[in-house]
């Protein structure tokens, strides 16, 4: 019997038989690399599209979401470390194959598929069948990832995923740290699903005293701006102790608010601030005339005011998926 090597993410584990991958979700089975939860959910949902979180797509509309356990990131302030940090066999998973993914999807009048929660790559056969099915049925296909999956299986998939929710941490010493990863691969994964079509929202998750700095927003804003563009959604989240980083304090609500100011000033034309009752700061403004465009409260979207995808007022047209 022979090792193998997994190609889905940059951790590249050569396994041994027997042996689990990094993310515990894959497995050399006799010489053979196998998904050990392909078809088995362990959490299944359905959400506010606005709490992936995904502004510029489909406003208003309810996601299927769905993830599996394990996880290829270490994250010490992982928010569902109970389910990313397992073993599929110690957590409660459902036999939900992928035409039933899409049938449930349908069932209760969702506009898309998350896969979401964990880690997408790391059942990426599972969600590669399941929005194959759900695209063919007229369902959109959405991931909210860490960035993690390499070019070859990015460029398989994109055809079938309509928008990503991308996790961008901080900079390289920080994903070092507190990931146990390397940027370069998220960096990548950024610019490649611009580039396939895919529409990209940042969440940066901003933590006391380990990415909170006016640096490290700094720093932040100039790649996505270099990079990416001004147009790409960027959502400032609150931290909440969690997992291995129970000393820390939640973020104040100050801290989210002037960086996201610090993130207009710096030439982004939209910022969010999540996980705190914002009012404004949820909302979308046209960067060209200032007139607000879509309304929300909290993960309730209540008032859209987009003509053909354009500002209202000055017909500027707005970036996303709005049909």
């Amino acid at each position: 019997m022979s090792s193998v090597t997994c190609e889905l993410c940059f951790r590249a584990c050569r396994l041994r038989p027997g042996e689990h991958g990094d993310c515990k979700a894959r497995y050399n089975l006799r010489g053979e690399l196998v998904s050990l939860v392909y078809g088995r959910p362990c959490a299944v949902h359905v959400d506010p599209i606005e709490k992936k979180p995904l502004y510029h797509f489909l406003p208003g509309t309810r996601a299927f979401s769905i993830a599996t356990a394990g996880c290829n990131g270490h994250c010490v302030f992982c928010q569902n470390w109970e389910i990313s940090q397992s073993f599929p066999e110690d957590t409660r998973n459902e036999k939900l194959p992928p035409e039933d993914v899409a049938a449930g999807a349908a069932r209760t009048g969702c506009a898309s598929i998350a896969y979401t929660y964990s880690e997408p790559s790391i059942f990426y056969e599972y969600a590669y069948d399941s929005a194959k099915l759900a695209l063919g049925s007229g369902i959109r296909n959405v991931l909210v990832t860490a960035g993690f999956l390499n070019r070859r299986p990015l460029e398989e998939i994109a055809p079938y995923v309509a928008a990503a929710n991308v996790d961008y941490k901080g900079d390289a010493e920080f994903y070092r740290r507190y990931v146990k990863a390397e940027i370069a691969p998220v960096q990548e994964y950024l610019k490649l699903a611009r580039k396939l079509g895919i529409h990209v929202e940042i969440t940066n998750l901003v933590i006391p005293t380990l990415n909170d700095s006016k640096a490290a927003l700094e720093w932040l804003v100039k790649w996505v701006l270099d990079e990416l563009g001004p147009d790409v959604p960027l959502h400032l989240s609150r931290f909440f102790p969690m997992y291995k980083l129970t000393s820390l304090y939640p973020t104040p609500t100050e801290t989210l608010m002037d960086a996201a100011h610090r993130a207009y000033d710096l030439g982004m034309h939209y910022v969010y601030v999540g996980n705190v009752p914002s009012g404004e700061m949820q909302n979308t403004r046209c960067p060209k005339c200032g007139d607000t465009v879509i309304v929300r409260r909290g993960y309730r979207t209540p008032d859209v005011r987009l003509e053909g995808g354009g500002c209202p007022k000055c017909g500027n047209k707005i970036p996303g998926v709005w049909r």
